[in-house]
């Protein structure tokens, strides 16, 4: 999965920068580490709370397993650098015959929000999802996160779901 996505602020024309969101590559985990890290940390996951290391190994070497349903992109800059990621996998449902796809972890750097990356990432999300027959896909955020949820609101629906979880 290879596409080039203009980096469009909203409102304004297109910058110089193009990104491109592509499938990583196992030559793209020193890139990709600081991404994942940064959205850990948006998250509070960091210091003391940080997502163990063998976790985050773990993590990708999943990517690169057939048999795993977990996938992963990247938005690079014309210029070579990674400066978003979006994890996403499949998995069946018990009411309806094609599975779902779940959008686990979209993150893009802060210098790149307003840019059309983040929108370019779901986008890819969604050709992929498409191609391998999902019949949709679904993400959660955190009800505080409103600048993604301003990009949200204009590329999906909000069902009104409320998620319960409990630590085992």
């Amino acid at each position: 999965m290879l596409r080039q996505y203009p980096s469009i602020q909203e409102g304004a024309p297109a910058v110089s920068q193009a990104v491109k969101i592509r499938s990583v590559t196992p030559a793209d985990y020193e890139a990709w580490l600081p991404l994942w890290d940064g959205y850990n940390r948006f998250y509070g996951r960091f210091d003391a709370t940080a997502v163990p290391r063998e976790i985050t190994q773990l993590t990708w070497a999943r990517f690169f397993d057939g048999l795993e349903p977990m996938h992963a992109m990247v938005a690079e800059r014309d210029d070579g650098m990674l400066v978003g990621l979006v994890h996403y996998l499949y998995h069946r449902s018990t009411i309806s015959a094609g599975s779902r796809c779940y959008l686990h972890d979209l993150f893009t750097l802060e210098s790149e929000r307003g840019k059309g990356v983040g929108r370019a990432l779901i986008e890819a999300v969604y050709e992929a999802a498409k191609a391998a027959g999902a019949e949709r896909v679904y993400w959660l955020t955190h009800e505080s996160n409103r600048t993604a949820r301003r990009l949200y609101d204009t590329v999906a629906e909000l069902p009104g779901s409320v998620v319960y979880i409990k630590p085992l």
